[in-house]
């Protein structure tokens, strides 16, 4: 009875296996983590993200982190931090997704990681920004950015793009977004932080917005999965 009382109050099991975690393992064991489907986009010029959003919006750098797939646990993960309450799980995969992004030559030069922002009212029912959750995990990383907050506002509540067409998708957020932050400084150049890219109609929307308002500012973008086609 204790033993399951600790282990209620203090979990320590894998996420997606149940094996219980040494103490140098977070959330995942070490072999539930290797499994996790890298895409190892962020040294491909020409990668699917940038394909996706060429000529769309201008971004220096587009990116995902992982492959969203069935099979992987990565679609379980995602469910727990979107709709399963879950924000520690976006934390940890953000901080994956930072020492990955680490790696990038442009690192360094990111003045700001700035999350793809929720209607208040999605925001209210979740209770927390997935994207700045993510955006949390990735600036835990030492040596990337801080995370910058309210520039960027959601202006209408579209719903879910979970089942939505492409088209549908694009007429959901087309107009949604609107800068309500103070300008950037000049030379700055922000990342961009969203969680599933599919067909890339939210970040169009939200990059657009950015740059309508500062043109001077360089954009890239990186999610943490890339589930298109």
């Amino acid at each position: 009875m204790l033993h399951a009382l600790l282990h209620l109050l203090y979990p320590h099991a894998c996420e997606l296996c149940g094996r219980d975690l040494s103490s140098s393992e977070r959330l995942l064991c070490v072999r539930c983590s290797l499994r996790l489907p890298a895409s190892g986009f962020h040294s491909i010029r020409g990668n699917p993200v940038e394909k996706a959003l060429e000529g769309r919006v201008p971004l220096a750098f587009a990116s995902a982190g992982f492959v969203f797939g069935r099979q992987s646990g990565l679609q379980s993960l995602i469910h727990l931090f979107k709709y399963g309450g879950r924000r520690d799980v976006a934390v940890h995969l953000g901080r994956q997704l930072g020492l990955q992004l680490r790696e990038h030559p442009a690192g360094g030069a990111w003045s700001g990681l700035l999350p793809v922002p929720l209607h208040p009212a999605r925001l209210r029912t979740r209770g927390y920004n997935q994207a700045e959750a993510l955006a949390e995990g990735i600036a835990s990383v030492p040596g990337l950015p801080k995370v910058v907050k309210g520039l960027v506002r959601k202006e209408a509540a579209g719903g879910s793009q979970t089942k939505r067409s492409r088209v549908d998708r694009w007429e959901n957020v087309a107009s949604g977004y609107s800068w309500k932050g103070a300008l950037p400084a000049a030379g700055s150049h922000l990342l961009l932080i969203d969680d599933v890219l599919t067909t890339g109609a939210t970040i169009e929307a939200c990059g657009r917005a950015v740059l309508g308002a500062s043109p001077q500012t360089k954009l890239s973008v990186c999610c943490l999965a890339w589930a298109g086609r």
